[in-house]
């Protein structure tokens, strides 16, 4: 039992909450349920969900993500959440391209990129297609360091049609009417 109570406080301290009574009492009641129903998730490894588990993954919206680093900046967070996005083994960025990209986001942008070139696993989503993107990030020296570090490796998969969600919402009005 401790040792699923010092896990969580390691998955909220890697997500910035520090460890107030609030965080300790909501660590602790996922880690109940995980040690009754779950006596294999300890015996793959002693912090199943954290960053060392070698399965790791996050999802970050780029307009959150941004906003995110940029608040750590001012209370000291910064090295520690660029190290957690630099490692874990998936990373997701969502929603390219829909914000501006600033002189500090495309900073980040490519500190995150540097770290995980050759080394882990990322996704970008965006709605404009790539070669775009140069005109998107803006600064054309950033702009090159970071599509180098994302398109000559990368795996593209152009998604064309009409939206899912559009989809679903005529099925569903069909269905109620």
């Amino acid at each position: 039992m401790r040792l699923m109570r010092l896990c969580a406080h390691r998955r909220l301290r890697a997500m910035g909450l520090g460890a107030t009574r609030n965080a300790r009492a909501m660590a602790r009641a996922p880690s109940r349920r995980r040690a009754r129903t779950s006596a294999s998730a300890s015996a793959r490894s002693p912090c199943a969900s954290t960053a060392i588990d070698p399965r790791s993954g996050t999802y970050q919206r780029v307009p959150k993500l941004f906003t995110d680093l940029a608040l750590t900046r001012g209370d000291g967070r910064y090295p520690r959440i660029l190290r957690t996005l630099g490692g874990v083994q998936l990373l997701i960025i969502d929603d390219f391209g829909l914000s501006p990209v600033d002189a500090d986001a495309r900073h980040d942008l490519l500190e995150i990129l540097e770290q995980r070139y050759a080394r882990r696993s990322t996704i970008i989503t965006s709605q404009f297609p790539v070669d775009k993107w140069h005109g998107l990030i803006g600064d054309p020296t950033y702009a090159d360091a970071i599509l180098d570090r994302i398109v000559h490796n990368a795996h593209r998969i152009v998604l064309t049609g009409e939206s899912l969600r559009k989809k679903r919402k005529s099925i569903a009005s069909e269905k109620t009417s």
